[in-house]
């Protein structure tokens, strides 16, 4: 039987080459992914964050810097990359078109793995860090509700 860091690391392989069913083979059917975009669940579901991921940066890729020695949940830091190459979809469900940007994002998450498959996983990054290097700026609040 494969450990939590087994799964975590076929996890980060597959989404690594854009494997879309050898991640999907990683999480339990009824499996719950917790992310800036929102909570997922079950595989279809999860299905759809990782295609949006894998169309709007496809040449995505996770390096792991850090493994926290637990078994239970099973914790990483790690660097994304990516290149802004094709339409992402943005919290208030606007598509933002590919603006060729280059992303270096730092990130962690946590794995709860049972009977070989994740059934919670829970990813953290900096979202305003994303937008930033997309060439989202601040807006400056009016000055009204600012009293």
């Amino acid at each position: 039987m494969s450990t939590g860091w087994d799964v975590k690391h076929r996890l980060c392989q597959a989404i690594n080459v854009h494997d879309l069913h050898a991640v999907l083979e990683c999480y339990s059917p009824d499996a719950v992914l917790v992310c800036p975009a929102g909570v997922a669940e079950g595989r279809d579901q999860i299905a759809w964050i990782y295609e949006q991921l894998f169309k709007g940066f496809p040449d995505y890729c996770q390096t792991p810097w850090l493994e926290v020695d637990c078994d239970d949940p099973a914790v990483s830091e790690w660097t994304i990359t990516g290149t802004h190459a094709g339409p992402f979809l943005l919290p208030d469900g606007r598509e933002l078109r590919a603006t060729g940007r280059h992303v270096t994002l730092r990130a962690s998450c946590l794995s709860y793995v049972e009977g070989g498959r994740i059934v919670t996983h829970r990813e953290y990054f900096d979202q305003l860090e994303l937008y930033s290097q997309l060439g989202f700026g601040l807006v400056e609040l009016d000055r009204e509700s600012q009293d």
